[in-house]
């Protein structure tokens, strides 16, 4: 199945533009975009061997080339190369605008673009310009980034759809399925054959794109994981920030109390300078909160790349459930299998190797907890069609409670170029166009959402917070660092997501491994699974993140794990080398 024709034309009319581009000269090695850094992007710019333009068309063909396997993005800038044109006669008139001048990043679609449309997957969004950029992206612009795509995502950031019909990951009305390109097939599984990955994509946010180098990097959002867990699917970096250390203005919300965007590349160094671009030199006053944390000295955060940044470093592993399964009122939760446990012990080895002092186990309170009551584990999210209003004590409102309140605070925000004015307006335009396909998978958290009262839910919703903050922060993460004296906690794959995104502290993953990809019920005889990637996390407290890019940059060029996609290489260079220890002068 080919992408959405909205896309696929697009592109292929960028990439016709191509024949009559002005190349290299012939006697330039040709410049492989496949794996490279921004560093060495931006190095082949300053040396005068690319162009920004060049660099753009290279991109542009890998998308024209791989994007009808990956359905990586929902649409493309069709500006891109007048742009960096324009970034190019800056360049050369003397004006870098910084790291990012002339490197094409995609962003999640939605987050606010006025030059592309920002449509949330949603087909009533489809071809919607917002009156206003996001902060994020006009941070982004203004350090000279090309904003090349809007890339693929769960509609609306998977807050439509829930139990008893779950959206898969990656689907929206309007480009459909998003593929991992570690296994770029559709579920062959009687009842899972509708077109869905064989290989999870993630969350919500897409990092098809990113791994597949169709741009240098991405940006995702995440509420309670969907930065994080794409990245582990895509064998990428991901860094979850601090709550609104990035603000959150010009990004569609689920709940402002816990969304957050963040970069996803494909090194921990790419992460951290699309980390500074996209934080603000000042807080902004269209998000109160974005004062929280200081930004370091020229919101640079490279000079945290530290190879030697393990050495003495205190790192907690906890093992109960990330590792072992733990009792909670007679049910077993958590544990790892066996491929799994292996590279976690492997990835705690190099730790050691590299200097740290590994507390082995360092538990959380909130995760040995035997009451339910008290175990953050079984302190679950309000987020299925059975968790409506009279069935919801026992989990949490804050996510159907926030998307009320704040999707429809950003749906005025828009003001009259808006498709729909309210949440419920929205559910009753799917509910039309159900034949054109607006709803798929049905609208569960819309509906269980729609029905929260913004003010008479108001005390629920605070309580329920604050017990989010006991369990994930007072008797969490702030207890395991400081009863141990930590600098960070170390857990496996994606698991470490959910708690920093309850907690909204930072979070970063590092490539690391694979493991079978072996669900239940199984694949049907015959068909091979590809491995899927699997990575490690470091959970720090609030506004850690120099010293957590610290750690994640040292155990990165300790290990160098990542690995390309194959099938998807195009190389006429060195693509799928390996790396030796990055420079970070």
């Amino acid at each position: 199945m080919k992408p959405a024709p909205r896309v696929w034309l697009t592109v292929v009319a960028l990439a016709a533009a191509l024949a009559g581009c002005q190349s290299p000269s012939a006697d330039a090695a040709p410049f492989d975009v496949v794996e490279a850094t921004i560093p060495e992007m931006r190095a082949a710019m300053e040396s005068g061997r690319l162009t920004s333009r060049q660099l753009v068309m290279e991109h542009l063909a890998r998308i024209a080339r791989y994007e009808w396997q990956l359905n990586a993005a929902v649409s493309i800038n069709p500006n891109a190369l007048e742009e960096a044109e324009a970034l190019d006669a800056e360049r050369a008139a003397g004006n870098v605008r910084g790291p990012l001048h002339g490197i094409p990043v995609a962003l999640k679609d939605n987050i606010h673009t006025t030059h592309i449309p920002t449509t949330g997957g949603s087909l009533a969004f489809e071809g919607y310009y917002p009156p206003y950029e996001a902060t994020l992206t006009a941070n982004l612009r203004e350090a000279g980034a090309i904003i090349i795509a809007k890339a693929g995502l769960t509609e609306f950031a998977n807050f439509m759809a829930g139990p008893p019909n779950q959206m898969p990951g990656n689907y929206n009305a309007l480009t459909g399925y998003g593929l991992n390109p570690y296994d770029p097939r559709r579920d062959p599984r009687e009842d899972r054959d509708d077109g869905r990955p064989a290989l999870s994509t993630g969350g919500s946010s897409s990092g098809i794109g990113t791994a597949t180098s169709f741009w240098a990097a991405n940006v995702g959002t995440d509420t309670g994981g969907s930065i994080i867990s794409p990245s582990n699917a895509n064998m990428l970096v991901g860094i979850r920030p601090t709550m609104a250390r990035v603000s959150r203005w010009g990004v569609a919300p689920v709940t402002l109390d816990h969304d957050m965007a963040g970069p996803m590349a494909r090194t921990v160094t790419d992460a951290a300078i699309m980390l500074g671009a996209m934080e603000g030199a000042e807080p902004d006053p269209n998000d109160a909160a974005t004062g929280r944390c200081e930004a370091p000295p020229g919101r640079d955060y490279t000079p945290f790349l530290n190879a030697d940044g393990l050495e003495g470093a205190r790192i907690g592993i906890p093992r109960a459930f990330y590792h072992e399964p733990v009792d909670v009122g007679g049910r077993s939760i958590g544990g790892l299998g066996e491929e799994a446990a292996a590279l976690m012990a492997e990835a705690v080895a190099v730790l050691e190797a590299e200097g740290a002092v590994v507390v082995d186990p360092a538990e959380i309170p909130s995760f040995v907890d035997p009451d339910p009551d008290g175990n953050f584990n079984t302190w679950s999210l309000c987020i299925g069609g059975h968790q409506a209003k009279g069935a919801d004590e026992g989990c949490s409102v804050n996510f159907k409670y926030g998307m009320k309140r704040d999707f429809d605070a950003w749906l005025a925000s828009l003001g009259p170029s808006a498709p729909v004015t309210t949440l419920t307006e929205l559910r009753e335009w799917n509910l039309a166009h159900r034949d054109a396909g607006s709803m798929k998978y049905e609208q569960s958290r819309y509906d269980i959402s729609d029905e929260m009262d913004v003010e008479a839910d108001r005390a629920r919703n605070a309580a329920d917070m604050a017990k989010d903050s006991l369990l994930s922060q007072a008797r969490g993460i702030d207890a395991v660092l400081a009863e141990y004296e930590l600098d960070a906690i170390f857990t496996p794959g994606s698991r470490g997501a959910g708690l920093a995104a309850r907690a909204r502290y930072p979070h970063i993953v590092v490539p690391f491994g694979f493991v079978a990809n072996a669900p239940t019920p199984p694949f049907p005889e015959g068909f091979d699974a590809r491995p899927a990637p699997f990575g490690v996390g470091f959970t720090g407290t609030a506004c850690s993140e120099p010293r957590l890019i610290e750690l994640a940059y040292a155990f990165e060029q300790a290990t160098l794990r990542r690995v390309a996609p194959e099938g998807f290489r195009m190389s006429r260079g060195r693509a799928g080398a390996p790396r030796s220890r990055e420079s970070t002068g």
